[in-house]
């Protein structure tokens, strides 16, 4: 008897991790994407501000000699792959199968996240730095944070903040951010924070990709504006399944090409914590 899979099983299988995918990485929307990259490295547009000038009557406009710079972004190859035995012949364990789907499509979520963690980790200007001195991550850091984006003319809307499970305890722990006289959220109640100064807040836990920068006892988080980092996407999740016979088994695979890259560094802040 041949060892064969149907291409209807394959279907159903790629169609569960692309679904699983989606919810898998939490900061994918919080970025600039560039999808269908056909190429390993692909330069995102900057474009400079411009300045309104008075026009005399009757003279010739005067251009505003707006810059534009471009900004490189190098895509790297991802897979997920794994043995299983859960498919056999043309039938599929349903409960193993969507399990595994669910394994691969975390694994690339996590890794398209660090790909937008390191990008801000490795962008983030010393302008925009908020010292954790010894403190935990407090509101007097948030009210900084905010500070230093709105000085630099980011828009109030699309402001994301990364913050680790020991600094949602800190920000938990304080009880203007938890009251409901100054936030609408029920913090306590729900045990976790949505959105608070005009930041949506993700929370990234320990990973093995990385996650946030951790030096000692000090964490580094981020705030951002949604256009200040790129991502760009060559190929999106994609799955194979072909059997090997060395190891009687299928390969299950899980694959992308991707990278991030900061755009503007002004929409980039680091904020630091004692842990």
């Amino acid at each position: 008897m041949s060892i064969s899979l149907s291409a209807a099983a394959q279907q159903l299988f790629d169609s569960e991790v692309k679904h699983a995918f989606q919810t898998a990485g939490s900061l994918r929307n919080t970025v600039t994407i560039r999808n269908g990259v056909n190429a390993d490295v692909y330069k995102f547009r900057k474009m400079g501000k411009g300045l309104a000038n008075q026009k005399a009557s009757s003279a010739d406009v005067t251009p505003m000699d707006v810059t534009h710079s471009l900004i490189s972004c190098t895509l790297s190859n991802w897979n997920a792959p794994e043995y299983s035995d859960i498919f056999d012949q043309a039938e599929v364990n349903f409960d193993e199968r969507r399990e595994l789907a669910t394994t691969i499509a975390g694994a690339l979520g996590r890794r398209l996240d660090q790909l937008i963690i390191d990008a801000l980790a490795a962008e983030a200007s010393p302008a925009g730095t908020i010292a954790h001195g010894s403190a935990g991550l407090t509101l007097t850091k948030l009210i900084q944070t905010s500070k230093y984006l709105n000085d630099k003319g980011v828009p109030s809307t699309g402001r994301h903040f990364a913050v680790s499970a020991a600094g949602l305890e800190d920000l938990l722990g304080d009880t203007t951010i938890t009251s409901v006289d100054y936030n609408n959220i029920k913090a306590l109640m729900m045990g976790d924070i949505d959105t608070f100064m005009g930041f949506k807040f993700h929370v990234v836990e320990t990973r093995s990709e990385g996650g946030l920068p951790l030096v000692s006892t000090t964490r580094e988080g981020f705030a951002w504006h949604e256009t200040a980092v790129g991502l760009a996407i060559g190929m999106d999740v994609k799955t194979e399944v072909n059997y090997v016979p060395q190891k009687t088994s299928w390969l299950c695979n899980g694959m992308m090409k991707a990278g991030a890259v900061s755009r503007d560094g002004d929409g980039i802040v680091s904020v630091s914590w004692s842990e």
